[in-house]
């Protein structure tokens, strides 16, 4: 039977999508991607294969379900199967460095970023390149928060690198990132479903960057730690009408040209009041909270509404092209 395979690793994000999907009745399993084998030589299932990886899955006791997950849409495209957010999204969603190279590429401007391999060389290039001004130290591959931190002068940063609280990267690479100071305390997280947008979300930084909009994720310095709990500010997230139509259409391009299906896709004004974009999270969640405030929650228009319709029309058009 063809169906919407559900590829993840992390049991916690699954039950807002599961509910829409079985809201319009459309077949569908998840595909849980840690363990497991598969026959290069044998067709895979029938249907259509939407990528949930995470860039955080290595937090979860799940170190190489990306590579795992890498592997499995190599052989799912090699069979022609429809796979939203293939081989292209996976590789921008774990590496930034790759993230703010396709960004650039777009015409899109990213934060200052210098990449470093090697816990000796952070505090030298802090000292060459940012010398005086606060900067931040955050993963290459995201995870929970781990290792992102702002640090205000060399000492503090020296002090970190060297302690023992200091988290190697996964990947072996750490990003010093200009650390932005906005205009007004917040970012925007716009949502793109198809490679059209969705809707936007404000969040309120006042109280820290805690960005991840889930209704199960507790978050500390950028990320997303889903599994663990904690309190936030009332009306932290809040759905607003749109994005500057410009940039909107950038972004909408910057999708097409990465290959990139779904994805919140997370900006900042700079000192000027440009825009940079420091963040393409394409396993991107939604709050419920922020929608039900807006009228939108459990509609085609909320997150996962949209993203409900989007699979269920993908799969009618596959089953259509198989009869």
């Amino acid at each position: 039977m063809s169906r919407i395979h559900v590829i993840h690793e992390n049991p916690a994000w699954l039950p807002p999508l599961a509910a829409a999907l079985e809201q319009r009745g459309l077949p569908w399993q998840e595909m849980f991607l840690h363990t497991g084998a598969f026959d290069l030589a044998a067709p895979p299932p029938e249907g259509i294969f939407y990528n949930r990886m995470s860039a955080s899955s290595h937090t979860r006791d799940h170190r190489f379900s990306a590579e795992f997950t890498a592997a499995v849409l190599a052989w799912l495209t090699r069979w022609g199967r429809t796979v939203v957010n293939g081989p292209r999204a996976l590789d921008l969603e774990i590496s930034k460095v790759r993230q703010y190279a396709a960004l650039e590429a777009a015409g899109l401007r990213t934060p200052r970023t210098m990449m470093v391999a090697g816990r000796g060389e952070i505090v030298a290039a802090a000292e060459r390149h940012f010398a005086g001004q606060p900067v931040i130290l955050k993963p290459n591959r995201g995870g929970k928060g781990l290792g992102v931190q702002l640090f205000h002068t060399i000492e503090g940063l020296r002090s970190h690198v060297e302690g023992e609280d200091y988290i190697e990267p996964v990947d072996g690479i750490q990003l010093l990132q200009h650390y932005v100071q906005a205009p007004r305390p917040v970012i925007t997280r716009a949502e793109f479903t198809g490679r059209r947008f969705t809707y936007a979300v404000e969040v309120d930084t006042s109280e820290g960057f805690e960005l991840c909009p889930a209704d199960v994720c507790a978050i500390g310095d950028a990320a997303c730690p889903v599994g663990e709990t904690a309190g936030r500010p009332e009306h932290k997230f809040t759905v607003i009408e749109g994005i500057d139509p410009g940039l909107r259409g950038r972004l909408e391009r910057f999708l097409e040209q990465a290959g990139v299906d779904v994805a919140g896709i997370e900006f900042i004004a700079g000192p000027e009041g440009a825009p940079l974009v420091y963040d393409v999270n394409t396993n991107t969640n939604y709050n419920p909270e922020a929608e039900a405030r807006a009228g939108i929650a459990g509609t085609n228009r909320s997150g996962m509404g949209a993203l409900a319709e989007y699979l269920g029309a993908l799969l009618a058009g596959s089953q259509r092209l198989a009869a």
